[in-house]
């Protein structure tokens, strides 16, 4: 049993887990595919102090060989759900299972629209992690939408337990797939189903009839992360001491909200870990 568990690799994610590892404190975390924050596609930065004019991508390097120097250890696992079980929290990072006393959502933006579809036949033909789910549709036709070349590794997987598996990438990488995987360089416009499951999509150039559709994205939608949290404008709600409505369960870096600053999500990061500190002790 962890004391915290932190869900998302980003500068508020690094910035808790520093502050942390200072406190003496147990932790897990979860930071996913070191490429996917969207701070690495910054060519220039000029506002974030005493660093003028570092581009993004060094800009993270920095933030983790400081984590990594002071003994941080940032697992590639991504966080696909979180079960409240009343006086802990177990996390499910697909093949891995942990338990912490709090969580520190850490995830970033979300700026993915969803596909027409997506959300009424979610839980229903719909999911975002294959690994988890894959094995209930052992012997069908699955399809992946990726948004990144996570969903390799998922359809490689599904490609041994699935009779068919289409992969449809969202990303310009040439992908790496083991032979039979039907590759679809195509749009994908609608997620069809029969009014109980999924059954097919809908590309721009075809229709296809899958039993399941797994969409990896960089950032699970907060609302399918953990039950019962509650949003403002699409954003988790969180007070001043980054605590969300859920006990136990704190919030910081742009999945809290506009402005989208390093600054802003270095420094609620920071805030974050020390109100889960306090809360521990209580």
């Amino acid at each position: 049993m962890m004391d915290v568990a932190i869900i998302g690799g980003g500068p508020a994610g690094l910035s808790a887990a520093l502050n942390l590892k200072i406190r003496n404190k147990s932790f897990v975390f979860l930071g996913g595919s070191e490429n996917v924050t969207g701070l690495m596609k910054a060519p220039q930065i000029d506002n974030y102090l005493g660093f003028k004019g570092i581009s993004g991508t060094e800009l993270v390097k920095n933030f983790r060989d400081h984590a990594i120097s002071m003994g941080v250890e940032i697992k590639k696992e991504k966080a696909y759900n979180i079960l409240d079980m009343g006086d802990y929290f177990s996390i499910n990072a697909g093949n891995e299972f942990y338990e912490a006393q709090s969580v520190i959502i850490a995830t970033g933006h979300e700026k993915a629209k969803y596909f027409e579809g997506e959300k009424e036949y979610l839980g229903r033909g719909i999911g975002y992690c294959a690994t988890c789910d894959g094995p209930l549709y052992r012997n069908k036709s699955i399809a992946i939408i990726s948004e990144n070349p996570e969903g390799e590794e998922e359809a490689n997987f599904l490609s041994e337990i699935c009779s068919e598996v289409f992969y449809i990438p969202a990303y310009q990488r040439e992908p790496k797939l083991k032979d039979g995987i039907k590759l679809l360089k195509e749009k994908v416009t609608e997620i069809r189903g029969d009014g109980n499951k999924v059954n097919g999509l809908t590309t721009d150039k075809r229709e296809l009839k899958v039993d399941a559709v797994f969409i990896i994205r960089d950032v699970i939608p907060v609302n399918q992360l953990i039950e019962g949290l509650e949003l403002y404008e699409g954003s988790i709600k969180v007070d001043r001491n980054m605590a969300s409505s859920i006990r136990g369960v704190f919030a910081c870096g742009d999945c809290t909200g506009k402005p989208y600053q390093i600054a802003k999500a270095v420094g609620e990061g920071n805030v974050a870990s020390m109100s889960a500190v306090k809360y521990l002790e209580k």
